[in-house]
């Protein structure tokens, strides 16, 4: 005859009345809580929200570009979306420099001559120790941060020229589709202030050298000039106003 042998298991996280005794003792150690799972939360679905500018605003550029499909019965919302790509592969078209970048003279051809047609491209000829030099560059340097799309490089100016001159420096040369589109020789050309928003306005005067990042080099240009009028406006302003106050506490 089979030996039958049967294991009663109880519920997980149930207790006997005798064990409850033997807890208030201290006989037994406190029961584990039991197991809860962690509320269901359903995943976010974004069909269920409403389609509109602001929902397009909220998708990254790989989110646009799959989104072409689902907008073709929303006219207007695929106008929108294929602007804000525009908009998107734009701006990181524009940022793309941002500083002074030093070149020699085997880096010329590759850096200035070979560069995009689009790209205008500022060159500094200048020697350590010039003071003038220095401060041009100081100048340059703060541009180059203010328009990230126009590539700004320096040069030892007889790398770049043999023999080139000392009382020439510092020299800028622009140059837009591998031709020289201006020169500038001396902080003279700047007038008597070398301030980068007179070195704005001096590269801006006749061509879209500072380019913002608008479509369009004339729209591009005027507002280079204004926001640099303005903000030599400010500054010159704002040196008075100091003057003004350092004069009367005297």
């Amino acid at each position: 005859m089979a030996d039958y042998h049967f294991v009663y298991k109880d519920i997980e996280g149930a207790s006997t009345q005798w064990d409850d005794i033997q807890r208030k003792l201290g006989n037994l150690p406190e029961k584990p809580p039991a197991f809860k799972p962690h509320p269901f939360i359903p995943a976010e679905d974004d069909t269920s929200k409403p389609k509109d500018k602001a929902w397009v605003d909220s998708k990254t550029q790989d989110g646009l570009e799959y989104l072409e499909d689902d907008l073709d019965d929303d006219r207007f919302l695929e106008e929108y979306r294929k602007k804000r790509l525009a908009e998107m592969k734009e701006a990181v078209k524009v940022a793309k420099f941002g500083s002074i970048i030093p070149i020699s003279g085997p880096d010329f051809i590759r850096e200035i001559s070979q560069a995009l047609p689009e790209v205008w491209v500022v060159v500094l000829l200048y020697k350590e120790g010039f003071a003038a030099c220095e401060l041009l560059l100081k100048c340059l340097e703060e541009l180059a941060r203010r328009y990230p799309a126009t590539k700004f490089v320096k040069i030892i100016s007889t790398d770049c020229i043999p023999n080139y001159p000392d009382c020439n420096l510092p020299t800028l040369l622009v140059y837009n589709n591998g031709a020289v589109k201006a020169n500038y020789v001396g902080l003279r050309s700047f007038g008597g202030r070398c301030t980068p928003e007179g070195v704005a306005l001096v590269l801006c005067q006749s061509d879209p050298v500072l380019n913002d990042g608008q479509t369009g080099s004339d729209s591009s240009r005027k507002s280079v000039l204004d926001g640099e009028s303005r903000r030599l406006i400010e500054k010159f302003v704002t040196e008075r106003e100091d003057a003004d106050d350092d004069s009367s506490s005297d």
